[in-house]
């Protein structure tokens, strides 16, 4: 449907009278309610002075008013100004834990706490599963393959372990043993 000129000057026409966008869109077919609404926003037609019942009302005779008596306005007391305080308020204490430092690429990383918690049995595992490791790259991971990384990925010198996982598991049996240690034996140790 298009708006045609005859279907503008009928929806002038019908929105002058007062008629609703519905009746409009009745009339006209093939238009919804609001596409009417769109178009009479478009027109500039949006602000009616008088809708259709109020125009029937103002063509009856108007009885006179009745003698207005005098009387004196209703004020209600003026209530005080009331003075606002502020005052500098303190910086919240945020919960959210300090940033880290940000190392640019490159640059050796510093000790990590993780590692001093991990039990010395799994680190000699790791050590010794890591002379055995694969040694593949990021292009050469598969989901059978380990993907624990192994140095400082700044570097030519960084690998992943490549070793077959364990089942259900991104990384080999050693690294399963680092990675996914049970919460008890993680407690113990901060002790």
């Amino acid at each position: 449907m298009s708006w045609t000129d005859d279907r503008v000057e009928t929806l002038k026409k019908m929105w002058g009278e007062g008629q609703s966008a519905s009746q409009i869109a009745k009339e006209l077919g093939g238009v919804t309610r609001n596409a009417v609404i769109g178009k009479v926003h478009r027109l500039g037609l949006s602000n009616r002075t008088t809708t259709g019942t109020a125009a029937k009302a103002e063509t009856k005779p108007k009885a006179k008013p009745a003698p207005k008596t005098e009387a004196k306005p209703k004020t209600a007391p003026k209530p005080e100004p009331v003075e606002m305080k502020t005052e500098a308020a303190a910086p919240p204490k945020s919960t959210l834990p300090a940033r880290k430092q940000i190392i640019p690429a490159g640059q050796p990383l510093p000790p990590q706490p993780s590692a001093n918690e991990i039990s010395p049995e799994a680190l000699a595992k790791v050590n010794e599963v890591e002379k055995k490791a694969k040694k593949i790259g990021l292009m050469e991971l598969t989901e059978r393959t380990c993907k624990w990384p192994v140095g400082d990925p700044a570097t030519e010198d960084f690998w992943f372990c490549g070793l077959p996982v364990q089942q259900g598991k991104p990384y080999c049996e050693a690294h399963v043993g680092v990675a996914f240690q049970p919460m008890s034996s993680r407690r113990d140790r901060r002790r």
